[in-house]
């Protein structure tokens, strides 16, 4: 067991001995204080937010627990991208590079796995064209960002399936007539390189047109030389226990990866905008695996590129009445030469994989003031899907050809592959009423009726309210359902092996296959939050969220006791299958808090943390076993300061502490409890020079893993995976920011 060095009590030490200095501080000088500061607290607290409630209003008038992350403290907090972010906020347990497929994952206030988060542009969705998995790393770069929102807890009510643990939003600009233009190159070590750029224009005529990109490379650092134990040269053998590749030819270990995007925006008037926004993304196979279950090869590698295509038509039908139609395609394809060489492939060069989504969506909205008291939201649309996933194929899919045409057969027998695809469709209809019924007290209600073409109807209501007793004091009261229709990658999934052995019937015997499942319902979950929001000055800001959430039909990964024999002609054995195991439930309460503050004529700051606690469990059946809910650390501290000299330089320390996090696998010696990931300490620190070359530049130097700590992230539940996957050890980047 690893002992943190940063203890919860530190914590609480810090805020008792910083709170009387923020009160000394705003005495002394608040009129300069917020004259100094690019942006004061009352500000961002009162900026506006639409992703609460599709409408623009201050953040005090919404029940949703929300995040609000400006451009400055992007730029500050060196958030790159969604990933950097994600983990910095509260309730968030982050666990970088343990999976090929999402490569990242995490968990939003004890909801496990990013296709339980709806991640959009500009109330757009960005993420899985069908509702599944997508990697969220590098490949969300922010340099677009005007702010981000992050919106807690069940949202169905306002944005539809997936919206479980809740949104997050990036915020783009529209592009002015004194737009900036800057471009931004770095270097680091372990072979990292990155590019971003951003310009826009903005004629006479009201036309407005912005376009952004970025690129990152990294070979990443080599895992087996700062982890010698955890990657030993080992046979690697195949289910039958043959060596196919022996201990003193295996490879050294790689872990590269690669990303870009590029964002076009055009805005006609305040009417008409378009826009196109296109991720890719890259990461071994292998990543996460244990040494002895899969080959490390630089060539084998997920490779997928998602598109998006959107546009939004806004009008006013009278005074009270405003609209807006927004059209949007969405396209994801995983590269045909993407390939597995692991276990389930017998280590043989056959294991090419093909996905492939597609949504195409329309939306109308409607904003309706019925009278200095009351609003109403509503809105129809219509959501098309395709989505198609193929099993190990022994070559890159065709894509010339259709699913059933492809022609291949297992390796080592003579049986066709079965390619598995679907088409369905959702229509949905909600409306919600907010009621300000006077300054001090605002009421919401909604609700929302999708109806699946293959899991029927599901109504998900949403209520709140706010009470503002005072000034700078807000209670909120929250309760939403949700529902997550189950993914292709969930129900289509198929995998496993064969080594050409018969039975005596003739029949081929296959092993360690996942089998799909046409029999899954869809996720239901509902929470109840309690938030309170507290100014007592306009430099401090205090947030308390206390939450209970509840998830029906969970679908996870379960051991066949029987195995589904769905090939013809095959004997499986050692099959596993997405199922609906049972119900989930945590409870978990965040505290956060933002000082701004300054120190004397020429510096000024702010500090930032919270903490988090949460706890649940997993009932698997009506009468199962009762298990701790995976991935997920009861306690965890995030700590961050900005330093600013002048507007000359920027310090920005952060801090994240997590104690031990429960992982995906079962402990079978204690019942009811999983194996454990050490808890870990580890910091950043982030610096810029701004100002250079006649104040057009900035030199910044981002070191990550600042003390070089050795530590692992909670992973997966499969004896062929790492339980506690080794993360990077120490690596810095410096980046020259030059702005036209």
């Amino acid at each position: 067991m690893k002992t943190p060095i940063f203890k919860p009590s530190a914590l609480a030490l810090a805020l008792l001995l910083a709170c009387p200095m923020a009160t000394g501080a705003a005495d002394s000088g608040e009129t300069d204080l917020m004259m100094l500061l690019p942006l004061s607290l009352e500000e961002l607290i009162n900026v506006p937010v639409v992703t609460a409630s599709r409408q623009q209003e201050t953040r005090d008038h919404t029940p949703a627990h929300i995040v609000v992350v400006t451009r400055r403290q992007i730029q500050e907090r060196r958030y790159k991208n969604l990933a950097d972010l994600l983990e910095d906020l509260p309730g968030v347990d982050f666990m970088r590079g343990t999976k090929s497929s999402s490569y990242n994952n995490f968990t939003v206030q004890g909801y496990n796995s990013n296709n339980k988060l709806l991640i959009m542009l500009d109330g757009v969705r960005i993420d899985h064209p069908s509702g599944g998995k997508i990697p969220v790393a590098e490949n969300f770069a922010l340099h677009v960002a005007r702010q981000v929102e992050i919106l807690y807890g069940p949202a169905a009510a306002l944005y539809g399936a997936d919206a479980v643990a809740g949104v997050v939003n990036i915020i783009t600009d529209r592009a002015g007539r004194g737009s900036e233009h800057w471009v931004s190159a770095g270097l680091g070590n372990f072979g990292s390189r990155e590019v971003s750029f951003m310009t826009g224009t903005r004629t006479d005529g009201n036309v407005a047109f912005s376009l952004g990109g970025h690129w990152q490379q990294s070979d990443r650092a080599p895992l087996d030389e700062y982890y010698p134990d955890a990657f030993p040269k080992v046979d690697a053998r195949t289910f039958s226990g043959r060596v196919a590749v022996p201990a003193a030819e295996r490879e050294d270990y790689v872990g590269g990866i690669g990303s870009h995007s590029l964002h076009v925006r055009l805005d006609v008037g305040e009417d008409w905008t378009l826009g196109y926004y296109r991720n890719y993304f890259e990461s071994l196979t292998s990543t996460g695996d244990r040494p002895a279950s899969a080959l490390y090869l630089d060539d084998a590698r997920w490779m997928t590129t998602t598109d998006n295509l959107y546009g939004k038509y806004r009008f006013r039908l009278g005074a009270d009445v405003t609209g807006e139609l927004v059209l949007d395609y969405a396209h994801q394809e995983v590269d045909p030469k993407s390939r597995y060489v692991n276990l389930f492939t017998d280590f043989d060069d056959h294991g090419y994989d093909y996905v492939k989504a597609r949504r195409l969506a329309i939306e109308q909205n409607l904003n309706w003031r019925l009278d200095d008291v009351h609003r109403v939201q509503a809105g129809l649309g219509y959501q098309d899907y395709y989505a198609l996933e193929t099993p190990d194929l022994p070559a890159p899919y065709d894509t010339d050809r259709k699913p059933d045409a492809q022609g291949y057969t297992y390796p080592n027998t003579d049986l066709p592959i079965r390619i598995f695809d679907a088409r369905f469709y959702n229509q949905s209809v909600y409306a919600q009423l907010q009621s300000d019924w006077n300054e001090r007290f605002t009421t919401m209600a909604g609700m929302r009726y999708d109806h699946h073409s293959y899991y029927g109807g599901s109504l998900n209501p949403r209520l709140g309210m706010v009470w503002r007793p005072s000034s700078g004091h807000a209670l909120k009261l929250l309760y939403g359902e949700a529902f997550r229709a189950p993914s292709a990658e969930e129900g289509l999934s198929a995998f496993g092996s064969f080594s050409g052995a018969r039975d005596a019937q003739g029949n081929y015997l296959g092993s360690g296959f996942r089998v799909p499942n046409y029999d899954l319902e869809p996720e239901e979950a509902r929470t109840l939050s309690l938030t309170w929001d507290w100014r007592p000055r306009p430099s401090l800001n205090l947030v308390a969220n206390l939450y209970r959430s509840e998830i029906k039909n969970l679908i996870v990964t379960q051991d066949e006791a029987v195995p589904t024999q769905y090939i013809p002609g095959a004997v499986l054995s050692r099959t596993s299958i997405k199922g609906n195991a049972g119900d989930e439930n945590h409870t978990g309460l965040d505290i956060l808090g933002q000082w701004r503050f300054r120190l004397g004529e020429r510096w000024s700051g702010d500090l930032w943390g919270s903490y988090s606690f949460v706890e649940g469990c997993i009932r698997e059946g009506l009468n199962g076993a009762v298990f701790d809910i995976p991935y997920v650390a009861e306690d965890k501290i995030k700590l961050g300061a900005t330093f600013r000299y002048r507007d000359r330089v920027s310090i920005t320390p952060r801090l994240l502490w997590t104690g031990d996090v429960a992982n995906g696998r079962k402990d079978n010696a204690r019942p009811g409890q999983r194996l454990m990931t050490p808890g870990y300490t580890v910091a950043s620190l982030h610096v810029g020079w701004h100002g250079l070359l006649d104040g057009h530049a900035t030199l910044w130097l981002d070191v990550y893993n600042l003390f070089d700590a050795r530590y692992e992230a909670a992973h997966g539940s499969a004896s062929s995976t790492f339980f506690d996957m080794p993360q990077q050890p120490r690596s810095w980047m410096a980046s020259l920011e030059y702005r036209f």
